[in-house]
């Protein structure tokens, strides 16, 4: 009889824990949410069918931007001489919260939303990284804190920042040069993913970089002692590169794409182009392996006896992790609990994996528990982590495709345009909402998040790595 008594207290007690913890306040959040779920997703669906690239996201930006405005909210279109970017912010005073949002799309990945590969426009771009959810979802949460706010539950500052080109050029840098983060204490942010977690990972930090090659013209065949081929210093170059991958440090990553190698076979090239990229999970271990892989440019040049030009396109930081914002978005995505999918979109998602070549396991809707941060995690690479070293970042991921799907694929688009994709970016907005509204309640987890982020960042002192504006016009 004792245990019983026992066993009955602790259940009350567990039930009056979680009610105190699922507040009226994260109740106004979740109802707020649901109140514009149908606009929510037909503005991830317009983006998701627009699929406009780096720097050309000209109408997604512009329906993001209208509907914050239509809402309420303050917008400032254009920022960081970014014609893409704008800011949409509410309220006053402290504590300022910021949230991200991107929508550029990937090239020639366009899908339909069928578990089969077939083009929504031949050749055309698609959103393999779903960030056509990923502005909306982030957008939606702010909404929700804004009306809170004018409901006279919290008071202070969102400020939701319209991101572009995140895929290319990683605009964020140029957005943290111009000092639109200089107010902030924290960050939010999420990611479309194949799991629900709190993200407590860091990423690659990298550097992008054109080498041009200039030579010679002349005809191959009759006088080809004439021509000094810049085809020849690019082959040179690259055998250099890859020779070189066996002595780099096993985190690292080089990756180049060859733009222009000649254009007919009849001409010694007087002309080549490539695009260099270097990875680590460090910025202080990528430095070196950059400056080794420049330096091999100068070499192949004097063997081919050609000139050649370095120039630096872009450059991102690793991601720093706040595993005390981790906490309290692990909180809150276990008070919201699981996403559950019908059958219809179970087998879809299996569909997805028998066409991509993965084990038939179907979605995966759990909540995965809060994992230790690894030293050297594996991965892409995102402007976000130049974000996170100016201002402490929380960052979350939620299932927008199922188990195992090949990110940046056709696979990934066919999500992100049907009920799938749209399940996971409401879940994501709701719990960044009430991770924010976490931070607007309780000053003392704003200072634990931003003592964290002083002591993982140290003596650090960050610098940009970008030279000049931003390269609106693709070069």
């Amino acid at each position: 009889m004792k245990n019983i008594f026992l066993l009955t207290l602790c259940l009350c007690m567990s039930v009056t824990v979680f009610s105190q913890k699922m507040s009226k306040d994260k109740n106004f959040i979740i109802s707020s949410v649901e109140k514009h779920k149908a606009e929510l997703i037909k503005i991830s669906d317009s983006i998701w069918a627009l699929a406009e690239t780096a720097f050309d996201e000209n109408e997604s930006s512009r329906i993001l931007a209208d509907y914050a405005e239509k809402n309420g909210l303050t917008v400032t279109r254009g920022v960081a001489d970014i014609p893409t970017a704008f800011t949409a912010t509410y309220g006053s005073g402290s504590p300022v919260i910021s949230i991200l949002g991107e929508f550029d799309a990937l090239p020639g990945i366009s899908q339909k939303t069928s578990p089969i590969k077939e083009p929504f426009k031949e050749g055309a771009a698609g959103h393999g990284c779903g960030h056509n959810m990923f502005g909306t979802a982030s957008l939606g949460s702010a909404i929700a804190i804004k009306e809170l706010m004018d409901a006279g539950k919290i008071t202070g500052t969102v400020k939701f920042l319209g991101t572009p080109a995140e895929e290319k050029y990683f605009a964020k840098v140029w957005m943290v040069k111009a000092g639109l983060w200089d107010d902030v204490d924290v960050n939010v942010s999420w990611h479309p993913s194949a799991g629900i977690e709190a993200d407590v990972q860091s990423g690659l930090s990298l550097i992008d970089f054109i080498v041009e090659f200039y030579g010679q013209a002349a005809h191959a065949s009759m006088d080809p002692w004439n021509g000094r081929s810049a085809s020849d210093a690019l082959e040179l170059y690259t055998t250099g590169i890859n020779y070189y991958r066996e002595h780099i440090l096993p985190t690292s990553r080089i990756h180049y794409h060859i733009q222009d190698g000649g254009q007919v076979v009849n001409v010694v090239p007087d002309y080549a182009k490539l695009w260099v990229r270097v990875r680590d999970p460090k910025r202080s271990k990528m430095l070196p392996t950059y400056e080794r892989v420049k330096a091999m440019a100068e070499g192949a040049a004097i063997m081919a006896d050609v000139d050649y030009k370095i120039s630096l396109v872009s450059g991102i930081y690793e991601t720093l992790v706040n595993r005390s914002g981790g906490e309290i978005m692990q909180n809150n995505l276990e008070l919201l609990g699981p996403i559950t999918y019908t059958e219809e979109e179970t087998v879809f998602g299996k569909a997805i994996q028998k066409a991509t070549g993965k084990p038939e396991l179907g979605m995966d809707g759990t909540v995965h528990p809060l994992k230790e941060t690894e030293e050297n995690p594996g991965g892409g690479s995102t402007d976000v982590g130049d974000v996170s070293w100016n201002v402490p970042n929380i960052n979350l991921g939620v299932s927008v495709a199922p188990t195992g799907t090949p990110w940046h694929s056709w696979a990934v688009v066919a999500c992100g345009g049907m009920s799938i994709g749209h399940k996971g970016m409401i879940h994501a907005s709701k719990a960044m909402a009430m991770t924010m509204l976490d931070l607007f309640q309780n000053p003392k987890l704003v200072s634990k998040v931003k003592e964290e982020f002083k002591t993982r960042k140290g003596d650090e002192v960050y610098e940009p790595m970008i030279e000049g504006p931003p390269p609106l016009d693709g070069e």
